[in-house]
């Protein structure tokens, strides 16, 4: 197995181990190890997030683009987003409500939905920059709502003009929310984009066959025998 793939299954390794962070069974959490859970699980998720474009990245600049590589990125894709708003529903039930996480979820189906059906008509969905943007606001959006289940807000520097304020949870219930309206503006438009390229495509394709049969008499004219 070449590094990009290595780097794609230690994303879906991640999953499991960012499940055993958040459980009851994580053994540095409660009275002694205050918020080690919650950072330990940003850490995680940010680190397995950064592997997302690593392994493209790499994998282009070796040239080592495989047919795993094209399955198992996209896989432990969805398997992280699943997971992480999978477990946010029950970890911060006040700032990741069920809905939200139904909605990202087939947000993240329907586009692997509609890429397949694409790469079976032969072409492809380019990554647009909602997209982009959403997988950024879907990072800040998971991190902060882990943090916010232990904190409300952190305090800076508080002997310097009563300090500086940072409101985790304000952020992440701001983020959570963008990032909803981001997935349904990115979905939307992927699903504009299929739909242009699979009408082009279908335009081709009843072009090629209206070719072929116009063709067909002026073939049996050069070969009469061939008639029977």
């Amino acid at each position: 197995m070449n590094l990009p793939n290595s780097i794609t299954m230690s994303r879906i390794a991640a999953v499991p181990l960012l499940i055993w962070i958040l459980s009851p069974v994580f053994p540095w959490q409660g009275p002694g190890h205050y918020g080690v859970q919650e950072v330990v699980a940003s850490v995680v998720f940010i680190l397995a997030s950064i592997t997302d474009g690593l392994d493209g990245y790499l994998a282009r600049r070796r040239h080592q683009i495989t047919t795993l590589g094209m399955l198992l990125d996209p896989l432990a894709d969805k398997l992280m987003v699943t997971a992480a708003y999978i477990i946010l529903v029950a970890y911060t039930p006040s700032i990741v409500k069920p809905w939200i996480a139904v909605l990202v979820i087939g947000r993240e189906f329907l586009v692997s939905g509609l890429r397949s059906i694409a790469a079976a008509e032969g072409f492809t969905i380019e990554a647009s920059e909602i997209g982009k943007l959403k997988t950024v606001i879907q990072i800040v959006s998971v991190v902060a709502a882990l943090l916010a289940h232990r904190w409300d807000y952190w305090l800076f520097f508080p002997g310097f003009h009563g300090g500086f304020i940072l409101g985790v949870h304000f952020i992440a219930v701001t983020a959570i929310y963008w990032m909803t309206i981001v997935s349904i503006i990115s979905a939307t438009d992927y699903f504009i984009g299929f739909w242009k390229k699979i009408d082009h495509a279908s335009d081709d394709r009843r072009k090629r066959r209206s070719f072929v049969l116009s063709r067909k008499p002026k073939a049996a004219a050069e070969h009469p025998s061939q008639i029977s």
